[in-house]
């Protein structure tokens, strides 16, 4: 009886082998009617049943560049996913102008109508900025925050901007008590996907604005955070449970690269059993089968308040040596809307070169109150900030004391900071 178990289990892993190499029937769900079935590196295909592949588009607004968004929605159409989630910001809005609002709308629509697929919306500051920008969103859309299922996976679509107004963002305790209904009839979810537009959890007291309640709601359970506003990717890990602040898709950015999170992107989420894989598709990547780039005629946001720039380049040290990773920020110091801001972050000699507008442009002329902040790391992965290795009296503008001017031609800034 054991010779017989024995010779039958050496027949059960050689009828395997067979079967792997091919001399037996093909591997399942292939068919290799003229052979062939040797040059497979695995027998079974990558279609778990319950997976499913969506897109993310991120920020279009803050000054929206052109044939960006527009070209994104044509990218959308090539690639295919079974459908498009957005964060927010969809567009310019702040403004209470009903016919300035409706047209952007209208526009904003002609393009998303073009998706043969579905496209979710979240809304974003610039879309829910006053009471008439609210009165348009639910006469347009009817909820600010929502629900859905789609194979066993929770979709959680909620509203950071509820009030508006607020800079770290709000969840009132109505959408809180949605949150926790919805988490409490969808108990079978297998996973939690959760879409805001403002990354609550990077301000100082995520507890006030209300989020620390929603991640108390969710608990334990699987899930995955993503959101944008900031205009720079960067991913956290909060409780075990990843968080994606997003880059930009078309909306105002200095476009510096992927070292400072700055590009046009779209995040391609492929849903599996144990959670969702990311791949982050840049657009510039995403062309058709006869190589043209994609024309289409969506024009930039005006920028109304922009000024010629200058080159600007300098060096910060701290007791002497040079200080690497810091943050300078340079605030023009005219009282009017719109006052140029410039920044860049050191380099390895403490050197940097400044940006206004676009990537390294400089600086409008002018007098700048001068800020500078020095974190490791700028965020820990939680999403907290990281200590500040400079005094603290540099970091506002009110105590720094440092001053920049920069007039026509290069200008060499150096900031010498002390204990």
């Amino acid at each position: 009886m054991r010779r017989l178990l024995l010779v039958l289990g050496v027949a059960g892993l050689l009828g395997a082998a067979v079967a792997w190499s091919g001399s037996e029937g093909p591997p399942a769900g292939f068919d290799f009617p003229n052979g062939g079935r040797k040059l497979v590196s695995r027998p079974q295909p990558n279609d778990e049943p319950d997976a499913f592949q969506f897109a993310i588009v991120s920020d279009r607004t803050g000054g929206h560049r052109s044939r960006v968004f527009s070209r994104a929605v044509e990218q959308l159409n090539l690639l295919q996913p079974e459908f498009v989630l957005s964060v927010g910001d969809l567009i310019e809005g702040y403004t209470t102008d009903h016919e300035r609002l409706t047209k952007e709308w209208r526009e904003f629509q002609r393009y998303v109508t073009r998706l043969q697929m579905p496209f979710f919306y979240v809304p974003g500051n610039h879309d829910l900025s006053n009471v008439t920008e609210e009165k348009l969103w639910k006469e347009k859309f009817g909820r600010r925050y929502y629900d859905f299922r789609y194979k066993g996976v929770l979709f959680l679509m909620l509203n950071s901007e509820d009030v508006p107004g607020k800079e770290e963002g709000n969840i009132s305790a109505e959408q809180l008590a949605f949150v926790k209904k919805s988490l409490e009839t969808n108990r079978d979810a297998r996973w939690i996907l959760v879409f805001l537009h403002k990354p609550m959890w990077i301000w100082p007291d995520p507890e006030k604005s209300g989020w620390l309640a929603v991640e108390r709601a969710l608990g334990d359970r699987p899930h995955t955070a993503f959101a944008g506003h900031v205009h720079r990717y960067q991913k956290f890990v909060r409780n075990g449970h990843n968080y994606y602040q997003l880059a930009t898709t078309g909306g105002g950015s200095k476009m510096r690269g992927k070292e400072r999170g700055e590009f046009d992107h779209i995040v391609w989420v492929t849903m599996k059993k144990d959670g969702p894989v990311l791949a982050n598709v840049l657009l510039d990547g995403v062309l058709p089968e006869d190589l043209r780039p994609i024309e289409t005629g969506e024009e930039a946001a005006p920028d109304y308040y922009r000024k010629p720039t200058q080159p600007a380049r300098g060096k910060v040290l701290f007791e002497g040596r040079p200080v690497a990773g810091a943050e300078v920020v340079l605030q023009s110091q005219v009282k009017e809307p719109r006052a140029p801001r410039a920044d860049a972050v050191t380099g390895a000699d403490g050197s940097f070169i400044l940006s206004t507008y676009t990537a390294d442009d400089g600086a409008p002329v002018g007098e700048y109150a001068v800020t500078i902040v020095w974190r490791k790391p700028p965020y820990d992965p939680s999403g907290k900030p990281g200590k500040n290795l400079l005094p603290a009296r540099y970091a506002k503008t009110d105590t720094s004391e440092l001053k920049a001017t920069i007039k026509a031609g290069q200008n060499d800034l150096v900031f010498e900071l002390r204990k």
